[in-house]
């Protein structure tokens, strides 16, 4: 073992030497100012983040004009928009990278490829080029820094995106550099490929061709023409909706009284606003094209008709159906009709809340997508969540509450449509259970509108929440002298004659209370309904009223005043004096003669 670690330090010394002997004549041939890390490599691949490279940009154009501003993104599209506008179309090619293009070709097609490109950034897509960044380098400025690519330079943009025939074009800004040379900001080269098929899509339309020129000049935001057919193109798809509404009223007259007719009467307007949408979309599309400000407004404008009208429809549609199930299974309005039907009708209008809420959710999100203003309003959203929810909390408060509880009604049926209420002392039917409030028909036909969280916040007598039927209570003060016999005889033969009076085992008549002068006759029935029983009840009062008052007059209670000995009650006669007696006298006392 000894020997073998004698040798071991010497074996070792000979192998380093070997290998600084090798590694010398590769160090000897390394460019200078390489570090040992690559630095010079890393610093070239950061400077080709910022731009492409080029070996030559634009050589069949020439040198650009001094108009021609290209070192930041929205220069270069303003010094774009402002060469186009002045028919300068030539130095508008130099903003154009048309190095896809032989040197000869890019002198001929540089222009007519700018002025495409002009007129479909015209009529296109609406852009602000205020939106665009000012700095050289594109990079994201964000003061707050929550922007996660704050401060990165960017080498390319887009501009606008365009749908042809289901497919997507985009309009992009890129910067190019060529050698040493400062880099600058051109439409890509992908760009230019596609600007004739956006052109065929987006250009100018055939009408065009017979406007004058003095017409398009520009006016503000449109140019002259389109000032003066705006209007004109309004007041046509208008006379073409008025057409449809018209005939859509005569349909409604002219089908058979019933479901279609209703459903007919109820879709004038949205039919009308649905097909002068179609008719403005189809003139925009073949007839006539306006600039991108005024064709996004108006698209977009036609997007929400087409949605609404679409959605409006769908619910006249659904409400006729309801209103055929309505009259068929359920029939008017009140208790009367057995507890199921009343149940049917209340999980009906619940139905139809629920089918109006995806209505709007769907209508909503079919506008929001085809408008494109998802990534814009979800990114809002995102930002100022805090501050929305709290808006929302506070604004929306009422209206959110009174939404809840009305499933809430729906779900749980204090209520039904149909049941009797007596709601702050007043007999209502539940004629409807909305989104936000419970509309009531009082017995005098007037309508109360209640909002729902106020309707569930307070005590309220549900008259029909087991069956319709009511026992009702009816009383008569007579004299001491009357015969109480005899009034339940007569009690029961009149209450055994209506019609609404049912379960006749439980009628009954008692004495309920007494004074000094009267006594309390109380007389019960049970009727098939509240409204029913309260007719019942008046009817019978009267009917025994008038027995009272044509046989048994002396029944009524009075103040007995005693002239003699001689009772009218009593029919007895004595031989003392008179004595007139004042049973509600001030001095309580007897007068004697």
């Amino acid at each position: 073992m000894k020997g073998i670690d004698a040798w071991r330090l010497p074996a070792l010394l000979v192998l380093l030497a070997v290998t600084l002997f090798v590694a010398a004549p590769s160090a000897a041939q390394l460019p200078e100012g390489v570090g040992e890390n690559g630095s010079e490599r890393e610093d070239d691949e950061s400077e080709e983040r910022e731009w492409f490279p080029l070996d030559s940009l634009n050589a069949g154009l020439g040198e650009p004009p001094d108009e021609v501003e290209r070192l930041t993104p929205q220069g270069a599209l303003r010094s774009f928009v402002e060469l186009t506008e002045n028919d300068e179309y030539a130095a508008a090619a130099h903003l154009l990278n048309l190095s896809e293009l032989d040197e000869a070709e890019q002198q001929q097609q540089g222009p007519e490829l700018a002025r495409q490109l002009a007129s479909v950034l015209r009529r296109g897509e609406w852009f602000n080029v205020s939106n665009l960044p000012s700095r050289q380098d594109a990079a994201i400025e964000d003061p707050s820094g929550q922007h996660p690519l704050v401060g990165e330079p960017r080498r390319s943009l887009e501009l606008a995106s365009m749908t042809v025939d289901g497919e997507d074009y985009e309009v992009r800004l890129e910067r190019y550099r060529v050698d040493d040379e400062q880099p600058v900001w051109l439409i890509s080269a992908e760009s230019v490929s596609v600007i004739p098929r956006l052109y065929e899509e987006f250009g100018p339309s055939p009408i065009e061709a017979y406007i004058p020129e003095r017409l398009k000049t520009s006016f503000g935001m449109l140019q002259v023409w389109e000032w003066i057919a705006i209007p004109l193109f309004l007041l046509l798809t208008g006379l073409v909706g008025w057409g449809v509404y018209a005939l859509v009223g005569l349909l409604a007259r002219w089908f058979p009284h019933g479901v279609p007719s209703i459903f007919a009467g109820r879709i004038g307007v949205p039919m009308a606003l649905l097909v002068m949408a179609f008719v403005a979309q189809m003139l925009l599309d073949y007839v006539v094209s306006f600039t991108a400000v005024a064709t996004t407004f108006i698209r977009t404008l036609l997007i929400i008709l087409i949605a609404w009208g679409v959605g409006t429809i769908a619910l006249r549609l659904v409400d006729t159906v309801l209103l055929k199930v309505t009259r068929r299974f359920v029939g008017e309005i009140d208790d009367t009709k057995p507890k199921d039907e009343r149940q049917l009708l209340t999980t009906l209008y619940a139905l139809r809340r629920v089918i109006i809420l995806i209505a709007v959710v769907a209508v909503s999100v079919y506008v929001l997508s085809q408008i494109e203003l998802f990534e814009t309003l979800g990114l809002s959203l995102l930002a100022s969540a805090s501050v929305l929810a709290v808006l929302v909390g506070i604004a929306g408060q009422a209206v959110l509450g009174n939404i809840l509880s009305s499933f809430q009604v729906s779900l749980a049926k204090p209520v039904r449509i149909g049941d009797l209420v007596m709601f702050e002392g007043q007999w209502c039917y539940v004629e409807g259970i909305f989104y936000t409030f419970i509309r009531l028909r009082s017995w005098d036909e007037r309508r109360l509108i209640v909002p729902v969280t106020y309707f569930v916040s307070q005590p309220f007598e549900n008259l029909s929440i087991k069956n319709a039927k009511m026992y009702r209570k009816l009383e008569l003060i007579l004299h001491l002298s009357a015969d109480v016999q005899l009034i339940r005889e007569k009690f029961l033969e009149f209450a055994e004659e209506e019609d609404n009076v049912v379960e006749h085992h439980k009628l009954c008549c008692y004495v309920t209370g007494q004074t000094e002068k009267s006594q309390t006759v109380a007389c019960y029935l049970m009727a098939t309904d509240p409204f029913a029983g309260w007719v019942a009840e008046m009817q019978i009062r009267e009917r025994l009223m008038n027995f009272i008052r044509t046989y048994h007059p002396e029944w009524w209670p009075r103040d007995i005043v005693v002239l003699s000995q001689h009772d009218i009650a009593t029919e007895e006669k004595h031989e003392k004096p008179r004595v007139r007696v004042s049973a509600g006298g001030d001095s309580g006392g007897e007068n004697t003669e």
